[in-house]
């Protein structure tokens, strides 16, 4: 699964991590992440995300 990085703050959401803190399991992908969900750093919304390159 692609990981994507925060362009805030710098923060990877790695998709076998997923963010149980915030109730995201792991092996979410990010593209099923409620579209409310938001940087768990900073705070950014989803869309502040983009895609890392492989």
């Amino acid at each position: 699964m692609d990981t994507y990085v925060c362009s805030v703050c710098g923060y990877d959401y790695v998709p076998d991590e997923g963010d149980p803190e915030h109730g995201i399991t792991p092996g979410t992908p990010f593209g099923e992440l409620p579209d409310d969900w938001t940087c768990p750093v900073c705070g950014a919304p989803k869309e502040a995300f983009a895609k890392i390159d492989d």
